[in-house]
């Protein structure tokens, strides 16, 4: 099995990360700043920097201030901002891709998602716990990438989120935009 990477826009140098207590604080701040211009990743931060949530922010240090006053403004609670140094740089990928030959996997999360490569249609669905999946699996499964409805838009709960996310990336591979 091969590993399909995919070019990350990296913010490495003078990146830190915004550490939350909970999954709904992360992903509303994302939205938001996202929405304010920011450039921001959604990462899984090293076990020792987690405050109860999965999932932080990577953004660029120099604009620390202003995503503050940002969430100031828009009442998103963070735990707290964190420079990403040798100390705690061992960020996880939330997206992860193997390649079977035939069929692609692509892992968002604990979601996965799996595509024929040839044609485009997705062969399973599987992960996750939350009572939204069932439904999420038997709205794509056997659908073709470009015409599945988006998890996001479907589904109510992070499960679907990350389903949203390996969705994007499948479609990204289908189009050969990812494969090294």
């Amino acid at each position: 099995m091969s590993l399909l990477k995919r070019k990350k826009k990296s913010l490495s140098t003078g990146a830190g990360l915004v550490i939350f207590n909970d999954v709904h604080e992360a992903l509303k701040a994302e939205q938001v700043l996202k929405e304010a211009g920011y450039t921001v990743n959604l990462v899984a931060p090293p076990l020792a920097l987690r405050r109860g949530c999965d999932l932080a922010l990577e953004i660029n240090l120099v604009e620390q201030t202003g995503i503050e006053r940002t969430f100031k403004g828009k009442d998103v609670l963070h735990v707290d901002i964190v420079p990403l140094g040798a100390k705690n740089s061992q960020l996880l990928e939330i997206v992860k891709t193997t390649d079977f030959g035939d069929w692609v996997m692509v892992k968002a999360g604990n979601m996965k998602v799996t595509f024929d490569k040839e044609s485009g249609v997705i062969v399973n669905t599987s992960g996750g716990g939350c009572p939204d999946i069932p439904y999420l699996h038997a709205e794509l499964i056997d659908k073709k990438l470009s015409a599945a409805p988006d998890p996001k838009e479907i589904g109510f709960t992070l499960c679907a989120l990350m389903l949203h996310r390996a969705l994007e990336e499948c479609l990204l591979i289908w189009k050969g935009g990812a494969q090294s």
